[in-house]
């Protein structure tokens, strides 16, 4: 039972059909990786923390079952947090790396940064719908990042 149940959580990760990638309109394979191939993954555009600038230039358009990797950038300008929870719910988390350091949660609610520093985090979208980060207790836009999962 115990080797069945493996089989089927392998095979949970590997795609049956074949995707298109955004960048060439070709089919893509994926290997014994999965969504997690490196064919899959694609870098968005940092986060800047800093007081009174904005976290990015541009919203997000994510597809879902897609890997993204993005950097949030904390300047130490003043203590800031992030806030999304509809949108951590809505993805599939598999590391924040601070430091070197990688951790694997189960979940994520926010992220706050005392002082100057940097994260890294790798996920997969997989909710579609419409999504937000933002700065608790902000109210313009340019603290806000608006996503959208297709």
């Amino acid at each position: 039972m115990k080797k069945f149940i493996t089989m089927l959580a392998v095979a949970a990760l590997l795609p049956c059909a074949a995707m298109a990638d955004d960048d060439d309109d070709e089919d893509v394979q994926f290997g014994m990786a999965g969504l997690l191939s490196a064919k899959n993954k694609h870098d968005l555009e940092p986060i800047q923390l800093s007081a009174g600038m904005p976290l990015t230039q541009a919203p997000w358009v994510l597809k879902s079952g897609s890997y993204y990797e993005f950097e949030i950038q904390g300047d130490g300008s003043q203590e800031l947090a992030l806030v999304g929870p509809e949108f951590f719910r809505a993805i599939w988390i598999d590391e924040i790396v601070v430091e070197g350091l990688e951790i694997r949660p189960l979940g994520l609610d926010s992220i706050e940064f005392d002082e100057a520093g940097e994260m890294e985090i790798g996920f997969i979208a997989i909710k579609p719908g419409s999504y937000y980060i933002k700065i608790p207790g902000s109210t313009g836009d340019s603290q806000r990042l608006e996503i959208t999962i297709e």
